[in-house]
């Protein structure tokens, strides 16, 4: 009998009750150390005073309105986005997924309008992931995310990770433009090297094509910088961003150029939810925080921390962990086990981990997790890795 929940995930038997900054207390009273963060989505952890405040005094005077009226927490974060990023413009979604929507439908409408009604293909690159939309899985490719949800929406075409040589083969006249992840997250916390992000960059430019970037999870000050992309000197014409904007509240953006964003005119696309007053109060309040160069400088800090006690595990457990990959606070460890054991592992040792693909677990911990806080996190691994070891 199929249970109310739809069985669409493979759930862990925990039941988390409570939050508080980087941990997790379960119904039974264990407390657990959060390096998931709701996958890289709590970047100021649970319950954070200032998201709690911005939250319930925005629910307190106006929940809801439809974007039919003028929303002032809106156009607000919206200048925010804008001030400090490429951005000339935003449209406020509610997820990652929505913002490929968007990403998608904007960047075909552009040659739309400019006539060139033949430049709809989109390339991407093996082992991203951009949602679970029509075109988030027809953009990723892979198998796993298409099989049995066919026909899939035509216009995709996926390139190696990262060969830039096979990107300036693949271009011809009816590329649209390119898709991808700085860092790649669900593929397995693969970082785009620098150079290769400025050549696909020039690519485009050369060919007169968009780029679009997605940072639903590298984004928001996960690498610390504000946006991924800052690290190798470049910019989009589209950006996707989710995830971490919220801080927990569920809320996107699509951020583009005023070229870029020509063909959006008024009717083109819509959101009963995106951008509303509660979800808005929370972004301004996150961006608040996560935007200041203090902030971001601490974000960096800390990432050296993890990844130098992170170091030190992989050489402590050999025969469990390969090595450590990823930027900022978006860290991955490649395992000779399977990574799935070392994430039940980690839930015996108090825990939280998420695993991607390419047998790497990942490491997305609030963005202000303290270097108390860390110390223990990988103490915690340790233990969870010893425990492997000894059942080996």
């Amino acid at each position: 009998m199929i249970p109310a929940v739809l069985p669409t995930y493979n759930r862990a038997p925990l039941n988390f009750v409570k939050g508080e900054g980087s941990w997790m207390i379960e119904a039974d009273g264990r407390r657990f150390l959060d390096l998931g963060a709701g996958i890289a989505v709590n970047v100021l952890g649970h319950a954070n005073p200032k998201l709690v405040a911005a939250l319930t005094d925005q629910a307190e005077t106006l929940w809801h309105v439809s974007n039919l009226y003028q929303i002032p927490q809106q156009e607000a974060l919206a200048a925010k986005l804008v001030d400090a990023s490429f951005a000339d413009t935003v449209f406020f979604t509610n997820s990652g997924t929505e913002s490929c929507e968007l990403a998608v439908k904007m960047a075909r409408k552009y040659w739309y309008e400019k006539g060139e009604t033949e430049k709809t293909q989109i390339i991407a690159f093996e082992g991203a992931f951009h949602g679970r939309s029509s075109a988030g899985i027809a953009a990723a490719g892979s198998e796993k995310m298409t099989k049995g949800f066919g026909p899939l929406l035509p216009g995709f075409t996926q390139l190696p990770w990262g060969d830039v040589d096979a990107l300036a083969a693949a271009i011809n006249e009816t590329t649209a433009a390119v898709i991808l992840e700085p860092v790649q997250g669900e593929g397995g916390i693969r970082p785009m090297e620098d150079a290769d992000l400025r050549a696909i960059r020039a690519l485009c430019d050369e060919a007169g094509i968009l780029l679009i970037l997605d940072e639903v999870q590298c984004g928001m000050g996960r690498t610390g910088k504000l946006f991924a992309h800052e690290w190798a000197g470049i910019t989009p014409d589209i950006m996707m961003v989710a995830k971490g904007i919220g801080g927990g509240f569920p809320l996107g953006a699509v951020l583009a150029t005023e070229n870029a964003a020509s063909g959006m005119t008024a009717g083109t696309h819509g959101s009963t939810y995106g951008g509303n007053p509660l979800a808005c109060a929370v972004g301004n309040a996150v961006m608040d925080e996560v935007a200041t160069p203090e902030f971001l400088e601490d974000v960096n800090r800390r990432a050296g921390l993890l990844r130098q006690k992170l170091e030190g595990l992989v050489a402590a457990n050999p025969e469990v962990f390969e090595g450590v990959r990823g930027a900022g606070l978006m860290l991955g460890l490649k395992c000779k086990v399977n990574c799935m054991d070392v994430v039940n592992a980690g839930y015996g040792s108090l825990v939280v981990t998420v695993p991607a693909a390419d047998n790497v677990v990942r490491l997305l911990p609030p963005l202000n997790i303290s270097d108390d806080e860390i110390t223990e996190a990988v103490t915690r691994i340790d233990a969870a890795a010893q425990s492997l070891t000894a059942k080996a």
